[in-house]
């Protein structure tokens, strides 16, 4: 029986992994090299989701596979001490991995070279890793609820207060430039670029706060905290704020009742997002006044969500916004007005995620599921909870 040979990382395995198995398999005895850990942070720029071993044992466990290793080299050809070793008759490749420095190898070593076309097994949807990648990230938004500027010194430097944030999981498409973090979400990817690390969340948010506003920064822009805080910390969460970048305190609920009162009666409605060039701090007018009414809507906000009182969270709610729009009117720029316009009598309050000027409107409503029935644009929204 030919040893057949095969090498990649497979750190998100899937369906197309296995069939890709099988069908080298017929080829003989079927043995696998894994790329390390080290091997792929050094090529891909990435931490890996599952450890060597991890990986390493559930290749092993593929009934198509004979045996596994791990790679021992480095680079592209880090299977090369792998081949030393095991000595194959095949070393076989898909279209993706063909690479003529590879077939130079085979050729000098007299290993057969065997390309196999990218096919799904029968029945089954095609799947790629770089795929996965881009449509399966698991990486949390959040939405501001009220509070928010307050996160910024030269707000807070008039009077201390809440921001207050829910983390959302991503089962809706988080479009870029809308009003959720996708700057911040998209640094975190850079680190871990499918899933959250199971660590503190606090923690957790600090660390991500710190690396998107390192000392290089070319924009000069400071991330305000609430990104980091309201995609990290799961749950409903306020965070407190007095002429500092990092919150004095973090306050957090993961009442379940709570979480789903605030689910039964949240929605967004997608907009267009903010243009290029949008500024939302031009025409900024700051005062103690005007601060000091979005504290207190903050707390108001708070206060009625504990409650469950939805009136009360409506109204303070829609105060937080007219605070925030008092101090930057520019958030309320493009299409901004029309859709306040088209749903003002369709909803109990309205705000717009993040800095606006675009996005989404996020609503508060009498019935999240009676409203999505009614209007098929809106967007129901997940909490993200404790150990998801």
């Amino acid at each position: 029986m030919k040893k057949v040979f095969v090498s990649g990382c497979y750190d998100l395995l899937h369906s197309g992994h296995v069939e890709f198995f099988r069908q080298a398999a017929q080829y003989g005895d079927l043995y696998v090299g894994i790329g390390s850990d080290a091997t792929i942070l050094e090529y891909k720029h990435h931490k890996t989701v599952y450890s060597e071993q991890e990986r390493l044992f559930m290749v092993k466990s593929i009934r198509y596979v004979k045996d596994a290793f791990i790679n021992a080299g480095s680079g592209i050809m880090d299977f090369i001490p792998t081949v030393d070793a095991l000595k194959p008759d095949i070393l076989l490749v898909n279209e993706d991995g063909d690479r003529e420095e590879k077939r130079q190898f085979c050729k000098e070593h007299g290993i057969e070279y065997v390309v196999l076309s990218r096919d799904p097994h029968e029945g089954l949807t095609a799947r790629s890793s770089t795929d996965l990648k881009k449509t399966e990230s698991r990486i949390p938004t959040r939405l501001d609820l009220a509070g928010t500027w307050i996160d910024q010194p030269y707000v807070s430097c008039f009077a201390p207060g809440w921001a207050i944030t829910i983390s959302l999981e991503p089962n809706f498409e988080v479009r870029e430039r809308c009003g959720l973090s996708t700057s911040t979400r998209n640094v975190i990817k850079r680190i871990w670029p499918y899933q959250l690390p199971n660590m503190d969340p606090e923690t957790l948010a600090r660390l991500v706060f710190c690396f998107e506003n390192h000392p290089e920064r070319e924009d000069g822009i400071i991330s305000g905290a609430q990104d980091a805080i309201g995609i990290c910390v799961p749950g409903l969460c306020r965070h407190y704020y007095d002429n500092h970048f990092w919150p004095e305190k973090i306050e957090t609920c993961n009442d379940e009742s709570i979480l789903q009162w605030l689910e039964n009666h949240l929605v967004m409605i997608p907009m267009e997002p903010r243009q290029p060039g949008c500024s939302v701090v031009e025409g900024k007018d700051i005062t103690e006044i005007k601060v000091k009414a979005l504290a207190k809507a903050a707390d108001d906000c708070w206060n009625a969500i504990m409650q469950k009182d939805l009136q009360t969270f409506a109204e303070a709610y829609q105060a937080s916004f007219e605070a925030q729009v008092a101090m930057f009117p520019a958030m309320i720029q493009g299409c901004v007005q029309s859709y306040i316009d088209a749903y003002n009598d369709k909803v109990l309050a309205y705000k717009m995620p993040g800095a606006g000027g675009g996005g989404y409107l996020a609503c508060v409503v009498e019935d999240a599921e009676d409203f999505a029935k009614e209007h098929e644009e809106a967007i129901r929204l997940t909490i993200r909870r404790t150990g998801m």
